[in-house]
């Protein structure tokens, strides 16, 4: 059976533009989503808590997980600086967040492309080998900020690339992916990428379907669908990581996630952030069986 891997993003993405929540409870529904079986999550962002105030207390959150350095755990990371306080928390897996559009670039990290690019080179030196670094393209799809192209896409993949980065993941940021645009995309840098899909247009599932018939195995995701860019004006959450469990149990790949331990993991998150998430598994159910 083709295997499926999905990165939680919830307690990070899901959270940002939300309310502060204690870093215990950050902990708590970091276990959870392990204990329901997703491979990999993204516990916590070291970012300046001025500019994103959820995600203050981020080594707090890394340094009561059950083992900091489980290769299950990512953290994203902004600049050099928020590399190295990531890196002196225990955590060895690492996002780095650049772009495809300049104008989202400048808005999100205050830098060119080309800095930005820079940067995730300096990055990598720090970050050295046995750390993982996974490089997330913002904007792939589409900006509102100024043109993007599947050219321009494969120019930045290419050279972050040359940097000796473990992953690529192209993102979504503002929900103007399309199936034409993910296979024009994948066209050009092959499918050995993930998709970070968010669900402004109502489009995420059906991308990530589009994506799976070009051969792309792994997946951004927030558990109840909750998130998107507090810098990318008018971005849905994220593609509901339930949601898209569910679509890969009835087309018979394979997660390694249970849908009946993750359900429960979002209501209890609805009740934490204070209002309704847009998943819509979440709010209709698992299926009942269909045998052939």
């Amino acid at each position: 059976m083709d295997r499926v891997v999905l990165r939680d993003c919830g307690p990070r993405d899901g959270l940002q533009g939300e309310r502060p929540c204690p870093p215990a409870e950050r902990v708590a529904l970091v276990h959870a989503l392990a204990a329901a079986g997703l491979p990999e999550v993204e516990v916590a962002s070291f970012v300046s808590p001025k500019a994103v105030p959820a995600m203050a207390g981020a080594a707090d959150v890394v340094g009561a997980l059950d083992d900091p350095g489980d290769p299950r755990w990512w953290a994203l990371v902004p600049n050099g600086r928020g590399a190295e306080l990531a890196l002196a928390s225990g955590i060895r897996q690492l996002t780095v967040t650049v772009s495809a559009s300049e104008g989202y670039s400048a808005k999100n990290v205050r830098m060119t492309v080309a800095e930005s690019l820079d940067q995730l080179t300096g990055i990598r030196a720090t970050a050295a080998p046995p750390v993982l670094v996974d490089a997330v393209v913002s904007c792939c799809f589409g900006s509102p900020f100024d043109d993007v192209s599947g050219r321009s896409v494969a120019d930045v993949v290419a050279t972050i690339r040359g940097a000796g980065v473990d992953r690529i993941t192209l993102a979504d940021t503002t929900g103007t992916a399309s199936p034409r645009r993910i296979a024009t995309v994948v066209d050009r840098v092959g499918p050995e990428v993930g998709l970070h899909l968010h669900d402004t247009r109502g489009t995420a599932l059906t991308n990530a379907h589009a994506a799976l018939a070009l051969g792309v195995r792994r997946f951004d995701t927030a558990v109840g669908g909750l998130g998107g860019s507090p810098f990318a004006p008018g971005a849905g959450g994220n593609l509901a990581t339930e949601d898209l469990v569910l679509l890969l149990e009835e087309l018979g790949y394979e997660s390694g996630i249970d849908l009946g331990n993750l359900l429960p993991i979002g209501e209890h998150l609805s009740q934490l952030v204070g209002h309704d998430l847009p998943g819509r598994v979440m709010a209709a159910g698992a299926l009942a069986p269909f045998p052939d």
